[in-house]
C-alpha cells in the first residue's frame, strides 16, 4: 500500500509562479494541484494501511499474553503513528521551503547530492522487503483458500505458481496505470477485514467451545503477561514493526503538490485526519486478532483463522487481490531504485536491461519467501533499519538542514 506509491518514480510538479507562490507560512495561496483535503485523506490511508496491519497482532504477543497487553500496544500504535504524522509534515514543510517536488530533491536541496546515494539504497531496501513480504503472505494465503476447497498444496509450490502465473507478468508490464482501478480494492479490504475479525472475537467463534475451534492448528492461549510487560525489550519487536507500519513518506512530496491550495495549514489537516484514521485502524485490528488468539498470534494473522471460515475466507480473498496488483507498483520501485543506484542512465534502461533486472530481482525474492515464513520478522527488521531511516531519520536531517540555511 504505502510502498505502491514510493514506487512512482513521477512525481507531479508543484504549481509555483510568481504570482502564485507557496506561503510557507500558511497564508492564502492559488498553489498546488486539484485534489481537495477529503480526496487527499482518502489517498493517503490507502497508501499508509496494507498489509503491516497483519503483523502487529504477533508483535503484541511476543511480549504479552494477557489482555491487558493491548492496553500499551493500543498506547505505542498511537505514540508511533503521532510521530510518523510529525515527520510526514515536516516533509512538506521542507518541500514547501526548498519548492521541491520528490523526496529525493527535498533530501538534494538541503542535504547534498553528494549523499544521494544513500536515499537510493534505502529506497531499494524498503521496497525489496516490501516485495519480500508480499510474496511471503501470497504463498501463505494461497495454501489457505487452496486448502478450503479441498487441494493441499505445500507453501512452496504454492508460491512458485503464484509469481510464475501471475506476478512475473505483471512485473513486465511496461505501463501500470491499468492497474491504478484495483487499488481501492485494499481499503476495502483492509475494512472487511476489521468488521470480520470483530464478529469472530465478539461471537467467540474461536474461544474455548467456540465453533472453529477444532479446525485450527493453534489454539488461542492467554497468560499473565499483560500491561507490565511492555517494560520487556521483547516489546521492541512491535515497536520495529510500527517503524515501517505507517511509512508512505516517499509520497509526502506528491500529496503536498496535489493539495488544491497547499497551504501548510492544509496540509496539515490532511496529515492529521490521515494518520488519526490509520491509528485507529491498526488498533481495532491488532486489538481483534490479539484478543482472540493471545500468545499464538500468528505473524500474518489470517493464518490463525480456520480454512472452513467462510467469512475469513473472503477477507483472505480480498487480501489477496489487493496484494496481486499492489505487488508490480512496489516491484518498479525496487527495480527503478536498484538501477538508480548503480547509476544507470535512463537512456540506458532498455526493454531488455529492464527485463533482466525484473528475472533477477524476482528470483531473489521468490528464493528468499520460500525460506523465510516469520512474517512479523521481516516486518520488524524492515522497520528497524531501512524503514525507521525514511520516517524518523532523514525528515528530521532534511528540517534541520532546511532551518539551518534559512538561518
Amino acid at each position: 500500500a504505502a510502498r505502491s506509491n514510493n514506487a512512482k518514480k513521477h512525481q507531479p510538479m508543484c504549481m509555483t509562479t510568481s504570482t502564485a507562490a507557496i506561503d510557507t507560512r500558511g497564508g492564502e495561496s492559488e498553489s498546488g494541484g486539484t485534489a481537495t483535503i477529503p480526496n487527499e485523506v482518502f489517498n493517503l490511508v490507502k497508501s499508509i494501511v496494507g498489509g503491516a496491519v497483519l503483523t502487529l497482532p504477533a508483535g503484541i504477543a511476543a511480549f504479552g499474553n494477557a489482555p491487558s497487553a493491548m492496553i500499551p500496544a493500543a498506547a505505542l500504535i498511537a505514540l508511533m503513528g503521532i510521530i510518523s504524522a510529525f515527520t510526514f509534515a515536516w516533509i512538506g514543510r521542507v518541500c514547501a521551503a526548498t519548492d521541491s517536488q520528490s523526496y529525493s530533491e527535498a533530501w538534494d536541496k538541503t542535504v547534498g547530492k553528494n549523499s544521494s546515494w544513500v536515499i537510493a539504497l534505502s529506497c531499494v531496501a524498503d521496497c525489496f522487503i516490501g516485495n519480500l513480504s508480499y510474496s511471503m503472505i501470497l504463498s501463505d494465503t494461497f495454501v489457505a483458500l487452496l486448502a478450503s476447497i479441498g487441494f493441499a498444496v505445500t507453501r512452496t509450490q504454492s508460491l512458485m505458481g503464484v509469481t510464475g502465473l501471475v506476478l512475473l507478468p505483471l512485473c513486465l508490464m511496461k505501463n501500470l496505470s491499468s492497474l491504478a482501478p484495483f487499488s481501492l480494492v485494499g481499503i476495502m479490504g483492509t475494512l472487511y477485514t476489521m468488521v470480520a475479525m470483530a464478529i469472530r472475537y465478539f461471537g467467540k467463534d474461536y474461544a474455548a467451545g467456540g465453533k472453529f475451534v477444532g479446525s485450527i492448528a493453534a489454539t488461542p492461549t492467554f497468560g499473565t503477561s499483560g500491561a507490565s510487560a511492555v517494560m520487556s525489550a521483547k516489546a521492541l519487536i512491535l515497536t520495529c514493526m510500527l517503524s515501517n507500519a505507517y511509512i508512505a513518506h516517499f509520497n509526502a512530496p506528491k500529496f503536498y503538490c496535489e493539495l488544491k491550495n497547499n497551504t501548510l495549514p492544509r496540509f496539515n489537516q490532511v496529515v492529521g485526519w490521515s494518520f488519526g484514521i490509520s491509528i485507529a485502524l491498526y488498533s481495532v485490528i491488532s486489538a481483534m486478532g490479539f484478543l482472540t488468539f493471545g500468545a499464538v498470534s500468528n505473524g500474518l494473522i489470517l493464518n490463525n483463522y480456520s480454512t472452513k471460515d467462510l467469512l475469513m475466507s473472503f477477507s483472505r480473498i480480498a487480501v489477496t487481490i489487493s496484494i496481486i496488483f499492489s505487488y508490480p507498483l512496489i516491484f518498479v520501485g525496487t527495480r527503478d531504485s536498484l538501477l538508480d543506484l548503480f547509476k544507470v542512465p535512463n537512456k540506458d534502461r532498455s526493454v531488455s536491461v529492464l527485463n533482466k533486472y525484473t528475472f533477477g530481482i524476482l528470483a531473489v525474492v521468490t528464493a528468499l519467501a520460500s525460506k523465510l515464513t516469520d512474517l512479523g520478522l521481516v516486518a520488524s527488521v524492515g522497520g528497524a533499519t531501512f524503514g525507521t531511516a525514511l520516517v524518523f531519520i532523514y525528515p528530521a536531517i532534511m528540517l534541520r538542514r532546511n532551518l539551518t540555511n534559512q538561518g
